[in-house]
């Protein structure tokens, strides 16, 4: 019986070499020339630093652009607060990885919904996608894709 697997997942590889990316970038830009601004990751969580507020929301963008340069949706981060500390400003970004409770819930109430022949079981952190024909299972993936969860979701172990 064909089933395929919903997942969010980021690749850690690549994430680290956006990092690495925009770390020379700001050791290269002439707007950073002496500030100690950096972008560390203590996984799962971003940390950018720099001397101003201003700085940081530099960083920012440069950051964004490495991770989708590298196929990394930017959906799967949720951004803190810039906070100033002594002569520092920072600012934590958390990526989110698996599929929650609560999403978990909200796909299979969509695929339900949708009226589709197939069955779907949360499992852990990812949802498991049964059904009889494989062209159900991909009117299935259309619809996820169309759907706006606010999470990128990969769908992985298809199996016929």
């Amino acid at each position: 019986m064909p089933s395929f697997d919903v997942v969010s997942e980021v690749d850690a590889h690549e994430l680290q070499n956006a990092i690495d990316q925009v770390n020379r970038e700001i050791g290269t830009r002439f707007d950073f020339k002496g500030a100690d601004a950096q972008v560390d990751l203590k996984s799962p969580v971003l940390t950018l630093s720099a001397q101003s507020d201003f700085q940081v929301k530099q960083i920012r963008p440069m950051l964004y652009e490495r991770l989708a340069k590298r196929g990394i949706d930017v959906q799967c981060l949720d951004e803190g607060a810039v906070e100033p500390t002594g002569q520092r400003a920072r600012q934590l970004i958390t990526v989110r990885e698996g599929v929650d409770k609560e999403l978990a819930k909200r796909i299979v109430k969509m695929i339900k919904d949708s009226k589709v022949k197939v069955q779907a079981a949360v499992q852990g952190e990812q949802v498991r996608v049964t059904g009889k024909k494989r062209d159900d299972l991909q009117q299935i993936m259309q619809m996820l894709r169309g759907a706006d969860l606010k999470q990128p979701l990969q769908f992985t172990n298809f199996r016929d």
